[in-house]
C-alpha cells in the first residue's frame, strides 16, 4: 500500500462514525385554507443514543420539536429543545405527544404533496443532518386512498 493511501485510509478511520437514525412513516397533517400551522409526524429509531436537536423545512418559517402532556387536567403543547432518542428503542413522534411543529406556512399543504424535512441529531459521535420527505395526509391522518 503506498504511503499516500495509507495515510488516506488512517484520516477516513480516524473520522467519528455519526449514530445511524431510521426514519420510517413520516407524514405531516394537511391543511385547511388559511390554516398557518400544522403537524409532521413518524418514527425514529437510533442505533446508539441519539437526540433530536432541530428540524427545518422550507414549507415554513418556524419548525419546534413540540410535546403535549396532561397537565392539572387540560392537554398543553410547548416546545422542547430536544428529544432522546434511546439505543434501539422507537421514538414515535405522533398526534397527541412528541411531533414537529410548522408554522407560518409558505402556503397549503394539500394531500398527497410532499413535504421536505431536515432532522438534526446529536450524538456521541457529532453531528448529523437527514434529509426526510414527509407525506401529506388528509386531516385523520389516514393513509391516502386512490
Amino acid at each position: 500500500m503506498s504511503i499516500r493511501l495509507a495515510a488516506l485510509v488512517a484520516a477516513l478511520l480516524s473520522f467519528p462514525a455519526f449514530a445511524q437514525v431510521a426514519v420510517t412513516d413520516a407524514w405531516v397533517r394537511a391543511t385547511v385554507a388559511g390554516q398557518k400551522g400544522t403537524g409532521a409526524f413518524m418514527q425514529l429509531k437510533a442505533a446508539t443514543d441519539a437526540t433530536l436537536v432541530a428540524v427545518t423545512s422550507p414549507a415554513a418559517k418556524v419548525v419546534e420539536i413540540h410535546e403535549m402532556k396532561m397537565d392539572g387536567g387540560v392537554m398543553r403543547m410547548s416546545a422542547v429543545d430536544k428529544l432522546p432518542l434511546p439505543a434501539g428503542k422507537t421514538v414515535e413522534l405522533k398526534p397527541s405527544g412528541y411531533h414537529v411543529m410548522l408554522m407560518d406556512l409558505a402556503g397549503p399543504l394539500n394531500e398527497g404533496a410532499t413535504v421536505p424535512l431536515t432532522l438534526v441529531f446529536d450524538g456521541k459521535d457529532g453531528r448529523k443532518e437527514m434529509q426526510v420527505n414527509a407525506t401529506v395526509r388528509n386531516l385523520a391522518g389516514g393513509t391516502i386512498r386512490h
